[in-house]
Order: C-alpha cells, then structure tokens, then sequence
C-alpha cells in the first residue's frame, strides 16, 4: 500500500505541474478566463491569446495561481482513489470492463471529499489580481487561508459549494478514465522488455484523460460557474438547473463546451506524465523487491499501475 501512495503521490505531483497552466487558463471567473468569461464582452479570443494575455499581464507566475491547494491535496486524493479502486475490483472479483468502469466510478465519487473543497480553493485563487503583474488587494493568502475564509462566512455549505456537480462529473468521469486506460494498455501490449514501452504508456495516459474529460465537460463548466459565483458579493445562479438555463439564455449550446481546447491540450500531457511515472515508479520498486527476495527468474512486472488486481494497497 505505501509504494503505491508513493507513486501516486509523485505521478499526481508531476501531472499537477504539468497540467496547472492550462487549468489557469480553462479558469473559473465569469469575467476573466475562457470557461465562463462574459459573453458580450469576451476578453480572450481563445486558447492561445489567454496564454499571451496571463504573461504578459501578470508574467509567467499567473499561470501557476492556486496551485497549492492541487498540491495539498494531493496525497489524500491519490491515496483514497488507489484505495477505493483496489478494493472495489477484488470485491467485484472478476476484471472485466464493466467491473473496471464501476471501480473506477466509485474511486471517483468517495474523492470527492477532498477534491469539491480543493477545487473551490484553486478557483478562488485564481480569481485574485486578474489582468494585473502585482495584485493591489488579496482576499486570500494562501488556498488553506481560503478555504479557512469561507468556512467563517458559509459554514460547511461553504466549501463544499459545487459538490453536486463535482460528483456528477467524477463518478463517470474516473469510471471512463480506467475501463480506457485498461484498454488501452492491454491493445497495445505494454511489456516491460517493449523499446517503445514509455511512448505507449504515455499515450494510453494522455488518451485516458482525453476521453474522460469528453464524457464529462459539460457537466464541468456548470461546476466552474457555480463555485465562482457570488465572489463578487452577488449570486448569479439559484440552483445547477437554473445555471443551466440561465447559460443556455445567454450563450446556447455551445457554452457547454466553452474552454475545451485548453482542457483537452491539458489533459494530454498531465494524465501521460501522470500514468507513465506511476508505472515506471512501481516497475523499478517491484523489481527491486523481487531482485532482493529471490535469486530465481525475475517475474514479469504488470504495467498497468491503476489496475487493482496488481496493486497491493
């Protein structure tokens, strides 16, 4: 169980560095970033042009806004998320697709817990000193100062705004994201002794994500809208159905899909460094263990590090 809290924790961390600029720029403030900026007056013109404006404006450091609050909880998420899926599939018993989507789903709605909370900090981090290299007035000094914040103004209520939406995006969201990495891994037969071993896994990851966010975004953008509203000290939405209509009002069907070229550009590479350094992590530990155990022929590794079957935990 520790050696694979470790490789979460070290794949997460890789994967949140990678990924953390694209999730700046997928935002969360109606005004400011391109998931849920004004539609009447939009201040980027896409993917590209609200990179160039966040340097420009506040330099490389606004790409990295709130990333404590990913990196704090971290271990939690990765430890409950290899936890949950280990003992979900042993008590499913068999490794089948569908054992794999459920597995994964409920891995995905328990983390919840950590991740509601954790993603409401990161947006209201991202909310401070928009447009500005030095910001003349910060609310928060920090995402657990944040979180602190909203528990004294709203009570659990509070930092928990937006968990609907967050379990309605997790629960299919991992369920798609391990029955395609499963899949994946074992179409392309992933072996240790494979020369193109890394370049596979990173594509099996990177392509995992991809299609765990297709499934869900939608449901996304509606979570982002609600958790960034009322900062500015009036509430837009009275409900996920009202922002929902209210959405659609204003911007049609394609609000709905507001952001996603920066997601998916995101969620290539974070979930490819993510899966790559988790497995090779756990495939050079385990053939140290193996090497220091027995002399004897070396077993072969299993490559698919989020598979519970394989993992102890």
């Amino acid at each position: 169980m520790a050696l694979d809290f470790a490789a979460g924790c070290i794949g997460g961390a890789a994967g949140v560095l990678v990924g953390h600029p694209f999730d700046t720029v997928k935002g969360r403030h109606p005004q400011v970033r391109l998931q849920v900026q004004n539609v009447d007056k939009p201040l980027y013109r896409g993917t590209f042009h609200c990179f160039q404006s966040i340097i420009r404006q506040e330099s490389v450091f606004g790409l990295y806004k709130g990333i404590g609050s990913p990196m704090m909880g971290l271990t939690f998420i990765n430890a409950i998320v290899f936890g949950v899926q280990g003992n979900a599939m042993r008590k499913l018993g068999r490794d089948t697709p569908l054992n794999q989507f459920l597995a994964g789903a409920s891995a995905g709605a328990i983390q919840c817990v950590i991740c509601c909370p954790m993603e409401l900090a990161k947006t209201r981090m991202q909310l401070q000193g928009t447009g500005e290299k030095k910001s003349k007035r910060k609310m928060y000094k920090n995402s657990l100062d944040c979180l602190v914040r909203i528990y004294n103004k709203e009570g659990i209520r509070g930092i928990n705004r937006g968990m609907v939406t967050t379990l309605l995006r997790e629960t299919p969201g991992f369920g798609v994201y391990f029955l395609a990495y499963d899949m994946l891994t074992r179409s392309l037969g992933c072996e240790p002794e494979d020369p193109y071993m890394i370049p596979k896994l990173l594509f099996a990851g990177g392509m995992s994500g991809i299609a765990s966010w297709i499934s869900t975004y939608p449901v996304d953008v509606i979570k982002s809208r609600l958790q960034a509203d009322g900062v500015g000290g009036v509430n837009q939405y009275n409900g996920i159905m009202d922002c929902v209509r209210q959405s659609l009002q204003k911007e049609g069907w394609r609000v709905f899909t507001r952001g996603l070229t920066s997601t998916l550009l995101r969620a290539f590479p974070v979930n490819a460094t993510t899966f790559a350094t988790v497995t090779l992590f756990l495939l050079y530990m385990r053939q140290g263990e193996e090497c220091s155990i027995q002399d004897s022929e070396p077993q072969s590794v299993q490559l698919q590090p989020l598979q519970p079957q394989t993992t102890s935990m």
